[in-house]
């Protein structure tokens, strides 16, 4: 497969691929384009290779910037802005992760702390209720946990857990 070809492929896929992690397909897109490109790219450049708007680049490189996977750089003696995408694929598996947690696991395990003090109604349906939202509030906080030790962890640790998994 030529180099064109293989690099097109890579940021379709890794734009549909970015679906599921909360981001929309035009910013995974552009990340993986910035991930795979060796120097910073402008907004115009990644305009052009991905045939997109400016409105519709400038708001996903915003959005990359807040999930701090794509980064500013400042090029000595020119005035347009620069981006580029680490490099490192485990720091970008731990910020993603970090971020989701944020995001959806922080508002998540909020809300199941707060209706643990539900009254008022039959008091079979309460006790469901709160034995089933318990449950769920218990495993929140071990996935939670999870990410946590994830997030905070480095190559040798994670690769460590990986491999008793495995085993």
């Amino acid at each position: 497969m030529h180099y064109d070809e293989a690099k097109s492929e890579f940021i379709l896929a890794w734009g549909t691929l970015g679906s599921a992690w909360g981001i929309n397909k035009a910013m995974g897109q552009i990340h993986a384009l910035l991930l795979v490109t060796e120097e910073p790219l402008t907004t115009e450049q990644i305009m052009e290779e991905l045939k997109i708007s400016r409105g519709n680049a400038n708001m996903n490189i915003r959005g990359l910037i807040d999930w701090g996977i794509v980064h500013k750089v400042y090029m000595p003696g020119e005035r347009k802005e620069y981006f580029t995408a680490g490099k490192d694929i485990l720091e970008l598996a731990r910020q993603v992760s970090k971020e989701r947690r944020r995001r959806e696991i922080e508002p998540v395990k909020k809300v199941l702390e707060q209706i643990q003090e539900v009254n008022g109604g039959d008091k079979n349906e309460i006790a469901h209720f709160k034995k089933v939202t318990k449950d769920l509030s218990d495993f929140t906080n071990q996935v939670d946990g999870a990410l946590d030790k994830f997030v905070r962890s480095d190559k040798n640790w994670f690769f460590q857990v990986l491999m008793r998994l495995m085993k």
